[in-house]
């Protein structure tokens, strides 16, 4: 990763933070975008602890004029961009029959919409580098789960999205993937309006779901995502990365 100029969305919490130090470490140089100053100031705080670098970037996603201006201040100070990270994004309950229009369309705003922008924005600048994009899905894009509909249908869009633009973009020498966590301890589900009772037992229920008998970390989530984005996954593109501790593979019982 040395000299690598790697830009990562939702880096001021969970698995986005936890990329964002660990490439970071790896001797990228990453320009980390969230809507929180304070929690941007610490990963960059803790990456510097195992000297890396970081250079927080306080944005919002949804607004194209600021992810336009990170584009053009990433390329105007580093003269390039090797590496795209997706890992902006939220949750919220909601069926088929309870999910607001506006929920609705904060959820595909945020979890979709913005990664394609952003994707469309850094394209140019990742054709010049044969760089490559990873975006950050989930088992819920590959498997259909009650009461997250809207989550469901992001996620299912992240995956389609990744695997048509990896077709597009293969020729060109740009490789896109995607990772898929299960349940990961992070502040996703709390920030989602899940309360901290119901979290502890939803983590807990976790090691019922997952069949290794536990929920994932960020750090683990980070780790495939720092591969995928290395050379040593040069072959390989298009791909929808289970690491779910099994989740993917049950059904409902």
């Amino acid at each position: 990763m040395n000299g690598k100029i790697a830009v990562v969305t939702g880096a001021s919490s969970g698995i986005g933070r936890a990329t964002s130090i660990k490439l970071a470490n790896e001797g990228a140089t990453v320009i980390a975008v969230g809507r929180n100053q304070h929690e941007l100031g610490n990963t960059r705080d803790d990456a510097r602890q195992l000297n890396g670098a970081i250079k927080p970037h306080l944005a919002d996603v949804t607004e194209t004029s600021q992810m336009d201006r990170l584009v053009t201040e990433t390329v105007e100070l580093h003269k390039r961009i090797d590496i795209l990270v997706n890992a902006a994004g939220i949750i919220k309950n909601g069926s088929i029959e309870d999910t607001t229009l506006d929920e609705w369309d904060k959820m595909m705003n945020i979890n979709l919409r913005s990664m394609f922008y952003l994707m469309q924005k850094c394209i140019p600048h990742l054709i010049a580098s044969k760089g490559n994009i990873v975006n950050v899905s989930s088992v819920t894009g590959l498997r259909a789960f009650p009461n997250v509909l809207a989550y469901c249908v992001s996620k299912a869009g992240t995956d389609q999205l990744t695997r048509c633009a990896a077709l597009e973009l293969a020729p060109k020498g740009v490789r896109v993937n995607a990772v898929n966590p299960g349940v990961v301890v992070t502040n996703l589900h709390k920030r989602g309006g899940m309360n901290e009772e119901n979290y502890e037992k939803f983590v807990e229920n976790a090691k019922n779901t997952h069949p290794l008998g536990r929920p994932g970390t960020s750090d683990e989530v980070a780790d495939l995502i720092t591969f995928l984005a290395s050379e040593k996954a040069g072959w390989i593109t298009g791909a929808t990365y289970s690491i779910d501790g099994g989740r993917a593979q049950t059904c409902a019982r």
